[in-house]
């Protein structure tokens, strides 16, 4: 085995040789050197014998960042861009930490700080939520923790219910199955916003110590409570008041993708009524390899995931399919184009889900008498424009001028008001309504398009006539998402260059139309085609937006705040004059999608090659 100053002379070698990055070479330093990671020595070592460069690097590199959901990543059992014991028992440290300050600088409460915990069906998620337990009851805080697997949005509910000073949930989401991550929650319920995130990060990375204790003990002790059924029945009871008096004659198939949804989706539909939904049975059993799914990647955005399940819900007779993310924070579907038993069958894409769903939802408190002057919905600005008209109609305001993330759709419902607030949505199938938790709720949503797909049943209809219908009223709206991965050191820096260049150098024309203006959300100014710049009012952010001609198409370039890859979001538009032949309109914009598309990649390919 090599002495540290033997790995560390390799490492420099192999640096100079340009097989590892100086961030590698800097960060690995540090973690063959500090008392803090003694612990993972050895296993650096055994690597850089083997000049396992191209591993190290790619774990050491940078320092895993919060992003849009937390800090998230890959499983590897040592290094600082990497989901292991040491960066999951930091994030619980920092976080208790300024928590602790916090209370501090305010005047401490008499009662000790709490923390509600829980976790998926990941790999490694029932160790990391113990874990993060142990560090919060070392750190002074009395812990509630979800014993069993439950849902992201039962964790911000346990967060409220429980009156809670913060929440941690180990999930990955719609990751792959290398993946793992910790999501951090405010008392608010809602994923930690500024200037929290930020001051939270600076405890994060600053952590010599990580104070743990045992987690058996602590349980014995009653420092840790477990509280997964009172938990269950009080957030059942929360949605009690979405169980609308509407048509429930409806089958439906269910996928929790080998995740937790079934421990929220399906309890949630018993008590609703609709006894005639059932888990599709491939897909039922937790596992984080998530075996029966295509590609092993549990994303209900991904239409290739209902496959399986349209063929046997054609053969069974079913009327819906409903399926949730590995973690049941959101919500994909499909449905027959016609009520005909050879009907064809298509998925609806997070816009379209969210447009119907902002309708129904507004119809149903219309009818209730429960909008007023001030009731709003929320939207991020990547979310069709289509929920925005439909909730006009109803004479429901929109506020939409947010990032991406449902955190910020959680921190507007607390600007403007929980008790005026309609509905949550967000393109990347996200979706709430009312004020029992502050992210996005998969089970909710199942509910809602559940009660939403039984009503159009008994009209004789489908959700792809309804969406029709809403195309003829408000103009066809049609969205496409381009996801180009850029991973290590090397894509990083792509991502950077081809984010300055859509700042400075953008293409004059997109998919045969021409750009009008562009959007800087990060220098907060609009620039105009003959140069001319503006100041842009919305909150600062890493996007640059591209507003084309005819005015309601346009296009925005992100790079992702979880995974290593840059996101394309375009947006296709024909008002309602030209949109009551729904199949030639359709025709029309996907043809325009399919110019802008080869366009972008011709110019990311220009940038970056």
């Amino acid at each position: 085995m090599l002495t540290v100053e033997q790995g560390l002379q390799a490492a420099r070698q192999a640096a100079a040789a340009g097989k590892l990055s100086q961030s590698a070479l800097d960060n690995l330093t540090r973690w063959l050197t500090e008392p803090r990671y003694a612990a993972y020595q050895q296993g650096i070592l055994e690597h850089i014998e083997r000049q396992q460069w191209q591993q190290l690097d790619d774990v050491f590199w940078t320092i895993i960042p919060f992003g849009t959901g937390g800090r998230r990543g890959r499983m590897y059992p040592f290094g600082s861009n990497a989901i292991n014991e040491r960066t999951i028992g930091e994030s619980a440290q920092g976080l208790a930490s300024y928590v602790l300050e916090l209370r501090a600088r305010e005047g401490e409460p008499a009662a000790p700080p709490r923390c509600a915990i829980a976790y998926d069906t990941r790999h490694r998620s029932r160790e990391f939520a113990e874990l993060c337990a142990s560090v919060m009851v070392a750190n002074g805080f009395e812990v509630f923790f979800l014993d069993q697997y439950r849902a992201t949005p039962q964790l911000s509910f346990a967060v409220r219910y429980k009156q809670c000073d913060c929440g941690i949930m180990v999930t990955a989401s719609h990751n792959p199955p290398s993946d793992n991550a910790v999501k951090v929650y405010w008392s608010t319920g809602g994923q930690v916003l500024p200037p929290h995130d930020k001051a939270i990060i600076e405890r994060v990375m600053t952590v010599e110590e990580i104070k743990t204790t045992s987690f058996s003990a602590a349980v014995a002790e009653g420092k840790i409570h477990r509280c997964t059924e009172e938990v269950d029945r009080a957030y059942l009871e929360a949605l009690k008041p979405f169980c609308w008096d509407t048509p429930r004659d409806i089958h439906i198939i269910y996928s929790p993708l080998h995740g937790v949804g079934a421990f929220a989706v399906m309890p949630v539909m018993q008590q609703a009524g609709f006894y005639r939904c059932r888990v599709f049975e491939p897909h039922a059993e937790p596992n984080g390899d998530f075996p029966n799914v295509p590609g092993h990647v549990s994303n209900p955005e991904n239409p290739a995931v209902f496959d399986a399940i349209v063929a046997e819900a054609k053969q069974s007779g079913a009327d819906l399919i409903l399926a949730t993310d590995p973690d049941c924070d959101r919500m994909g579907c499909a449905g027959p184009v016609a009520l005909a038993p050879d009907a064809d069958w298509k998925t609806l894409n997070g816009n379209q889900i969210g447009a119907l769903l902002t309708d129904f939802v507004c119809r149903q408190m219309k009818n209730r008498q429960q909008l007023s002057e001030r009731s709003y919905i929320v939207k991020t600005l990547v979310t069709t424009e289509l929920s925005r008209k439909v909730a006009a109609s109803y004479g429901v305001h929109c506020e939409g001028n947010l990032h991406v993330g449902f955190k910020w759709i959680a921190g507007a419902m607390d600007r403007l008001g929980p008790e005026h607030f309609v509905f949550g949505t967000e393109e990347s199938h996200g979706y709430l309504i009312g004020q029992y938790a502050r992210d996005k709720d998969g089970a909710v949503a199942c509910l809602l398009m559940a009660m939403l797909a039984a009503e159009l049943k008994a009209n004789n209809k489908t959700l792809h006539q309804r969406l029709e219908e809403l195309f003829q009223q408000h103009g066809c709206h049609l969205e496409g998402l381009i996801n180009i991965h850029m991973e290590g050191s090397e894509g990083m820096a792509h991502m950077e260059k081809l984010m300055t260049a859509f700042r400075t150098a953008p293409p004059s024309h997109l998919g045969g139309m021409p750009v009008a203006r562009l959007r800087d959300y990060q220098a907060l100014v609009v620039r105009a085609a003959d140069g001319q710049e503006t100041p842009l009012d919305a909150p600062p952010g890493n996007m640059v937006m591209l507003d084309l001609e005819p005015e309601g198409n346009y296009f925005a370039v992100r790079p992702s705040g979880t995974e290593p890859k840059v996101k394309f979001y375009m947006f296709s538009y024909l008002p309602p004059s030209e949109s009551q032949d729904v199949d030639a309109a359709i025709g029309r914009l996907q043809e325009r999608l399919r110019q802008l598309e080869s366009d972008i990649r011709d110019y990311v390919r220009s940038v970056v090659g």
